[in-house]
């Protein structure tokens, strides 16, 4: 009765040239597993090319550090730049006049030194009386805030002026802003960052 022979393991000799032809020859069945000849192990997989990760400039301990001021550093727009980004919902000339102060606002109110809660009611009474009554233009004050406090300049800035700040948010809300067609800061002749032309739509 003969007894199997154990198979024979390769040399290494033998596993290099086994490796070699396989490298050069053409797959019949791409997708099949590649076969490894018996007592080699498999060559171990290649791993894929990390991302380059973008250049950091060199920095020496002591030196200081180089910003680029010109794409500033704030989360969030500023308030002068939200208000000219909203759509434009009146006259591009009657417009362009009003920045200008070529304008006379109709009415005014100035809730400088109110409270919140004082100031939301005020100004929801003023814009509906002024544009029940059939005006178009309309000055709303606020004042520019506390001068004496410094801006926070943290990457979430708090804004100075509270009512400031509020206002345009409230002329947005209903009743209100359905009665108002456009928010815009003021001419200086008008009290400029410290109030609001206030465009009313025409009464119905």
């Amino acid at each position: 009765m003969s007894s199997k022979r154990p198979p024979r393991r390769l040399s290494e000799d033998d596993i290099a040239i086994w490796r070699n032809v396989a490298r050069s020859a053409t797959p019949m069945h791409p997708r099949a597993k590649a076969v490894t000849p018996e007592g080699a192990r498999p060559e171990p997989a290649q791993p894929e090319p990390l991302p380059r990760s973008p250049a950091i400039p060199e920095f020496r301990i002591g030196e200081a550090a180089r910003y680029d001021h010109s794409k500033g550093h704030n989360l969030t727009p500023t308030l002068s730049a939200r208000l000219a980004a909203e759509p434009l919902r009146m006259d591009h000339k009657t417009f362009n006049r009003m920045k200008r102060g070529k304008l006379r606002p109709e009415r005014k109110i100035d809730l400088h030194g109110m409270t919140l809660a004082r100031a939301h009611p005020a100004l929801s009474r003023f814009i509906i009386s002024a544009q029940a009554d059939g005006c178009r233009l309309v000055l709303v004050v606020t004042g520019k805030g506390n001068t004496q406090r410094r801006e926070d300049d943290g990457p979430i800035p708090t804004p100075r002026g509270i009512l400031r700040t509020q206002v345009p948010q409230w002329l947005r809300m209903a009743p209100l802003g359905a009665l108002v067609l456009h928010v815009s800061q003021a001419h200086a002749s008008h009290g400029g960052s410290g109030a609001y032309y206030v465009y009313l739509s025409r009464r119905r």
